[in-house]
């Protein structure tokens, strides 16, 4: 029988090493035309919906300065992730796009991918965060 005390400790001691685990994405945004509107930054898992989804991400936003922002991601789990960016000029927080479904907002992802006729897909934008956490550059367009 496992007595109460012993099952707070291991359970504390689990807790710890999940903690000690996590990592920080670091991403500085750069490309800005201007410094109104938001920076909404999204982290994707292999498993979210890329690069325009928000299911099974992070996402914070962040006002521009300088006409660049900088995004901390924290206690991330050690993994692939892919980040998608959006400068958000009306504040509605999401991307407008046009009549095709092209973005009409400066937006990136990262390792900087650019197809012409399509979404970038999550394993050309994806990276690895490990325990020494990453420091990634998105340029906006």
């Amino acid at each position: 029988m496992i007595k109460p005390l012993d099952l707070a400790v291991a359970t504390a001691l689990s807790l710890l090493s999940s903690l000690a685990a996590a990592e920080v994405v670091r991403v500085q945004v750069t490309g800005l035309a201007a410094n109104s509107g938001q920076i909404g930054c999204t982290l994707h898992t292999p498993s979210s919906d890329f690069p325009m989804g928000q299911s099974g991400a992070q996402q914070i936003w962040v006002r521009p300065s300088q006409q660049s922002a900088i995004c901390t991601f924290n206690d991330v789990v050690p993994g692939s992730y892919a980040v998608a960016i959006a400068h958000d000029m009306n504040g509605n927080r999401i991307v407008d796009t046009n009549a095709l479904g092209l973005p009409q907002e400066a937006w990136g992802v990262s390792r900087n991918v650019r197809p012409r006729l399509r979404a970038p897909r999550f394993n050309e934008a994806s990276f690895a965060v490990t325990k020494a956490g990453v420091s990634l550059q998105i340029e906006v367009k």
